[in-house]
């Protein structure tokens, strides 16, 4: 009896522990939110491409209320958000154009990047168009480049991120799998699917590496997105858009919520 009552007394102080530092985190993670700046950096994953509600000021950059950094601010009210994320971005553009509001006073920054600079646009391209040889011969061109000159022009905008935000918490956002394998799905030949596929995660570990590299976080939306595929019957993702082809192959609104959003909220 005694034993039993010990245990129960062991139990209740390390479930009231865990409760205090759960709510300790908590209460930091607020304060964190409500005393230092937000600032959201990278591509078109970032910026919302894709989810609709384009804040008509952003222009040719496409930024969206229903991307994630837009949401994550909205619930977090951070004393200051930036959102310079632009369509199109590629590691040179983030340096010259998305930088300036970082300061020492940023707490949190978050940024995709890498995609454009591996030629995400005509690997995609070739692989609508052209056969499945050509298709596997563009990827393995971008794989070489993610290989080769890509890490180094990460490492060009992580330092930088660092230099002008040396207290923030980085996040470093990957990018999904496009296409759910082995179902009946009109398109791309299963060998395409699963070339982009095999693209999509060579690209992830070479951006997780470098940011690991600097001490920034990764954040794998590839769990996330997992039954969202496109061919999966409740894609979070468009397929080739003809009429407007610049959201193809982009996070529809409930990629950003449902599939970003949570992974830097895990993150942050």
């Amino acid at each position: 009896m005694r034993r039993s009552r010990l245990v129960v007394l062991v139990s209740s102080l390390l479930l009231a522990v865990g409760t205090a530092l759960t709510g300790a985190a908590t209460a930091q993670a607020s304060s964190l939110a409500a005393t230092g700046g937000y600032v959201a950096l990278g591509d078109s994953y970032s910026s919302g491409v894709g989810a609709g509600s384009y804040i008509s000021s952003s222009g040719d950059c496409k930024r969206s209320t229903k991307a994630y950094p837009y949401l994550w601010a909205a619930a977090n009210s951070p004393s200051t958000f930036a959102f310079t994320a632009c369509s199109g971005a590629r590691t040179g553009d983030v340096l010259a154009n998305q930088l300036t509001p970082l300061s020492a006073s940023t707490a949190l920054v978050s940024i995709s990047v890498g995609g454009n600079d591996a030629g995400f646009a005509d690997v995609m391209t070739t692989c609508v168009t052209q056969s499945d040889s050509a298709c596997v011969s563009r990827i393995n061109t971008a794989r070489a480049y993610v290989d080769s000159t890509l890490p180094g022009k990460l490492d060009g905008v992580y330092s930088a991120i660092r230099t002008k935000a040396p207290a923030a918490r980085v996040v470093v956002l990957g990018y999904p799998r496009f296409y759910k394998l082995g179902a009946t799905c009109l398109g791309l030949s299963e060998t395409k699917r699963k070339a982009i596929n095999d693209a999509s995660d060579h690209l992830n570990t070479a951006i997780a590496k470098r940011a690991a590299n600097h001490g920034f976080a990764f954040g794998d939306v590839r769990s996330t997105f997992t039954g969202h595929e496109i061919c999966s019957g409740d894609s979070w993702l468009h397929s080739v858009s003809w009429l407007n082809i610049g959201e193809s192959y982009h996070p529809k609104a409930p990629g950003q919520s449902g599939g970003y959003l949570p992974v830097l909220n895990s993150n942050d």
